[in-house]
């Protein structure tokens, strides 16, 4: 478990950063270390330090790097065929989607590729259910979104982000978009009127810092939907699939939602997989031409996204991030009033505060990096944990250790 501290980056670093900055766009602003490798919960830079990875890729590596299954299901289906495109069936699509609408306790599943592209899909399901079932006048429907959103950042999600970063300079903005403060039930209750068609909300909210609602918020717009005949779209890209100790965060306050947006961990950190999940009566209201994707459904994606729903369906990955989240939550807990000001989270994710005295969360991220432990800042002195659901407690302990030494070193710096 032991790292050797990164003070300067060697040469191979440095060589493979820089080939990085000259020819890719600067749309991400990455920490400086270059993995190569990764087994579990860890990674191996190019020089042969390893990193426990805190991050999971968004929690799109939610069983591991390399993890036995999914890389063998992917293997398998490899040597078979890994594209047809919709115009013809496969023989793994049907199996993928019919395991998933049961794990999603649901009817129909809408298979993508990424999940801004299953939060277009449900923006384009919502609309089309409003005006074919409900009854909306034409092109007067709208949704209502939560300040501090994040659902991706495609021309249309962008228009009702209020993240700068994501939306200036990229207008003009799709309309047809209400935002309300996150959390806010009598909020979303003044904005609903009779041409809304969706309330679309993520159950915590991921990229604001693992901001976790007031428990009676999501049961309070569940009632409120039932009640104006509105769709509940559940975003679970982040928080569902086992991250928070439960198959889907909205399964920690009894809601279920009447879409769910999935993606990341749904292609196992192997290949890119997202779906809509719904019941016939709102999925149904898509005919054939209408919406679609080369890539959504295809054999390999289904093979892998296959296997990530068998091992969900056991319910053991939903009990070891619970389990072992108590824990994390609870080593964290500790530091407050020692250099952190707030923990957020659930399961095996975290948001966590660092008093901006101290340093900033890049700053926070960099010195964890040097210790061996890879996170990721958000909005100013906020970072977040996410490690992969295979991790070990004592790696937990190890990383929070690793915090607490990182935050003393700022605090005697500090003096």
């Amino acid at each position: 478990m032991t790292a050797t501290d990164l003070t300067s980056a060697s040469a191979a670093t440095a060589e493979a950063i820089a080939l990085e900055d000259e020819h890719a766009a600067h749309n991400y602003h990455p920490l400086p270390v270059v993995v190569a490798s990764g087994e579990g919960a860890w990674v191996t830079d190019v020089e042969g330090r390893r990193y426990l990875d805190c991050l999971a890729a968004y929690s799109a590596v939610n069983f591991g790097h390399g993890n036995p299954r999914l890389v063998e299901a992917a293997r398998e289906q490899l040597g078979r065929i890994t594209l047809t495109s919709r115009a013809f069936h496969n023989d793994r699509l049907g199996p993928f989607v019919t395991e998933l609408a049961a794990l999603c306790g649901k009817d129909m599943v809408l298979p993508m590729n990424t999940g801004a592209e299953a939060v277009e899909s449900g923006v384009k399901v919502a609309r089309a259910w409003g005006y074919r079932v409900k009854g909306v006048a034409a092109d007067a429907a709208n949704i209502v979104v939560m300040a501090g959103n994040f659902h991706g950042r495609t021309t249309t999600i962008i228009s009702f982000s209020d993240d700068p970063d994501a939306r200036d300079d990229f207008g003009p903005y799709t309309p047809g978009f209400r935002t309300v403060p996150y959390g806010d039930a009598a909020a979303v209750a003044s904005a609903i009127d009779e041409n809304t068609v969706a309330v679309l909300v993520e159950p915590i909210q991921g990229e604001a810092g693992v901001v976790v609602p007031p428990a009676d918020f999501l049961p309070a717009l569940r009632a409120l939907c039932t009640e104006h005949r509105v769709l509940l779209i559940a975003d679970e890209i982040q928080s569902g699939l086992g991250r928070v100790g439960a198959t889907f965060a909205c399964d920690l306050v009894g809601v279920v939602p009447d879409l769910y947006l999935l993606g990341k961990a749904l292609g196992g950190g192997i290949v890119p997989v997202s779906a809509v999940v719904g019941d016939r009566d709102v999925l149904g209201v898509l005919h054939p031409g209408e919406h679609g994707s080369t890539f959504g459904g295809n054999p390999l994606a289904a093979s892998v996204g296959l296997e990530v729903v068998r091992m969900l369906a056991s319910g053991e990955p939903q009990e070891r991030a619970r389990v072992l989240g108590e824990h994390l939550q609870s080593r964290l807990r500790s530091l407050v009033g020692h250099g952190v000001v707030e923990v957020r989270g659930a399961g095996l994710w975290a948001g966590i505060d660092i008093d901006p005295a101290l340093a900033t969360g890049r700053e926070a991220c960099e010195a964890l990096m040097r210790r061996g432990v890879l996170a990721k800042d958000t909005h100013g002195s906020t970072i977040r944990l996410a490690p992969p659901i295979v991790v070990e407690q004592a790696d937990l302990d190890w990383a929070v250790d690793r915090l607490a030494a990182v935050l003393e070193e700022f605090a005697v710096s500090d003096r």
